[in-house]
């Protein structure tokens, strides 16, 4: 069951691979904001995962945060997310991204419940 105050926690190391540069989001070896936003959305929906009907899952349909601060290689990166409302299908998260030296992001996640197969047909429709 779906409530407010389920809590995520996920965690990468910044490397070549999560970079700016690599990412297309600019040309520093530094943390991208791409990788800072895919973080928040994987820690989101992996938060409430185990708590949704068989064949059931979460897409994102809105981000409003904001990349404070930058992250160079070899650091690790942590992303926080607490479900903080629960409006039918509608999951709103607040998020927060940190390094080792401090917070470097934050601001709300939405989600939608869906049911997986009925969602994968209705987008393989649009290849016909």
């Amino acid at each position: 069951m779906l409530t407010v105050g389920i809590k995520g926690r996920q965690e990468v190391m910044v490397s070549e691979a999560n970079s700016a540069k690599t990412m297309g989001s600019g040309t520093l070896d530094v943390f991208a904001t791409p990788s800072m936003i895919a973080l928040m959305e994987l820690t989101a929906w992996k938060s409430v995962a185990e708590h949704l009907d068989e064949g059931c899952g979460t897409v994102g349909t809105l981000l409003n945060v904001t990349h404070d601060a930058p992250t160079p290689f070899g650091m690790k990166v942590w992303c926080e997310s607490e479900l903080v409302e629960v409006d039918g299908r509608r999951l709103v998260f607040e998020v927060a991204a940190y390094d080792e030296k401090g917070k470097i992001g934050g601001g709300r996640h939405e989600r939608f419940v869906i049911q997986n197969e009925k969602f994968q047909i209705k987008a393989n429709k649009k290849a016909e």
